[in-house]
């Protein structure tokens, strides 16, 4: 069995209206639907935020943020064989990370001699942790995938972002190992919490879930025939994607898409 979900979340900040204005948001589930498409059980979830000013005021404004869930099953992905960095003049450990586009935390976990990470010195030999191969493929034929539906819609390619995809690789990761399928992790918050919280700045984010499916292509065909994820694909006000897979839990495989805006 497989199962797609997806989420969005476009969100419009006007900073004088912050400052000046007491408002309050309100969260209200406007829509659940199933469909059953080839035997996969699609769910799709729509809900809107609506931030509404109370002054002394009669007049109302509203700030309407958007978000469609649509969800699908998969699993956790495993790093092959470290490479080694060994460290120049002047190399810090972010610059290492954006080199090898792996994640701080990852290079510090894979080498447990250095006493301080933030005191390395020329000459040192660095473990650099490196994606399964074959998962990265996958992700990359994801977002190929992507682009290609895009362009039939005469939309802009998105940017792949590997700072994105190791959030998403993170949530594939996460719903894998604890055995749950939701926007809403219970390590990570929400997709935008989530994607704040790795220190990646956006104006609007959303957020593709799938799992069981074994291609990038099934998956894909997966999102697209839910009216949820599609949206999310071919939206206009996205520019950056990232996409994470891992393999194993329940379902075998899991999928995330991210999408952001900035």
């Amino acid at each position: 069995m497989a199962i797609a979900c997806s989420y969005s979340l476009l969100s419009y900040v006007c900073y004088t209206i912050v400052n000046r204005l007491t408002c309050k948001i309100l969260l209200s589930p406007t829509l659940l639907i199933y469909a059953n498409y080839s035997s996969v059980p699609l769910y799709s979830f729509a809900f809107s935020h609506i931030m509404i000013q109370t002054m002394k005021t009669f007049y109302t404004l509203l700030t309407t943020i958007l978000l469609s869930v649509t969800l699908a099953f998969g699993a956790s992905t495993q790093a092959e064989a470290a490479s080694t960095h060994t460290v120049s003049s002047g190399d810090t450990m972010w610059k290492i990370a954006v080199r090898y586009q792996v994640g701080v935390t990852e290079i510090i976990d894979a080498n447990p001699q250095l006493s301080n990470p933030n005191l390395i010195y020329p000459g040192q030999t660095l473990q650099i942790p490196r994606q399964n191969t074959n998962s990265r493929s996958m992700e990359q034929q994801v977002v190929s995938l992507v682009n290609a539906e895009r362009a039939k819609h005469g939309l802009n390619p998105l940017r792949e972002n590997w700072e994105l995809a190791r959030v998403a690789r993170f949530k594939s990761e996460d719903m894998s190992a604890k055995n749950y399928f939701s926007h809403t992790s219970p390590t990570y918050g929400s997709p935008h919490q989530m994607i704040r919280d790795f220190g990646i700045p956006y104006r609007a984010s959303g957020e593709n879930i799938a799992a069981g499916q074994t291609s990038a292509q099934s998956v894909f065909n997966s999102w697209m025939n839910s009216s949820g994820h599609r949206q999310n694909i071919l939206s206009p006000n996205y520019t950056e994607i990232g996409v994470g897979y891992s393999n194993g839990g329940s379902y075998g495989h899991y999928w995330t898409q991210m999408f952001i805006s900035k």
